[in-house]
């Protein structure tokens, strides 16, 4: 049985097979000896995504060490908080962060992962921000919207003039990507035209 530690755009873990592009922590262990989580669902406001590999490190996935979380991509695990690892993504992260102070932006990102996800004109939002409509999550990418799953993405919603929908990439990483920060797409994003 899989363990559950996939992550959704909400921030929510699940178990569910497949594993994603990045993985990522949430500042330590949340997890206990029989590889349960524990009712906490961080350790730290330090959430980052990493590589999968990296340098050849191998790893018991939710053993002794901090719990081990997969996004489906980057889009993903933008949109439910985490930031570029500075160890294993060191450039994209010094794109990402632009040299804010590290703690006190984690600090803000955590304040606005746990607090109230704000309505947003969606034909206002860059690339890679990701909103929730009737319960499933968007990926904003060009002109529409795709439509989110473990798997990967399913379809495309054009975007209509006055479309509102509540934001689930905090409003802090919503601005980097409008700054111009390209994050990483699963390639099942690539099936339709930007």
């Amino acid at each position: 049985m899989p363990l559950q530690n996939r992550v959704d755009p909400w921030g929510g873990l699940a178990a569910v097979a497949s594993k994603g592009d990045l993985m990522g922590n949430r500042g330590g262990r949340i997890h206990d000896a029989a590889r349960k989580l524990t009712r906490r669902r961080w350790a730290s406001n330090r959430w980052i995504a990493c590589e999968i590999s990296f340098k050849g490190r191998h790893r018991k996935i939710w053993g002794d060490s901090y719990t081990e979380l997969f996004f489906l991509d980057e889009v993903t695990a933008l949109a439910a908080g985490h930031r570029p690892c500075f160890e294993c993504r060191r450039a994209e992260a010094r794109a990402f962060a632009g040299g804010r102070p590290l703690a006190e932006f984690d600090r803000t990102l955590h304040a606005e992962r746990t607090g109230d996800r704000p309505v947003v004109a969606v034909a206002t939002l860059p690339d890679g921000a990701m909103v929730e409509m009737n319960g499933e999550a968007f990926a904003r990418r060009g002109a529409g919207l795709l439509r989110w799953s473990f798997e990967g993405y399913t379809s495309l919603v054009n975007i209509t003039p006055g479309m509102h929908a509540k934001l689930l990439t905090p409003p802090t990483i919503a601005a980097i990507l409008h700054g111009g920060y390209q994050p990483r797409w699963h390639q099942t994003a690539n099936q339709w035209n930007e």
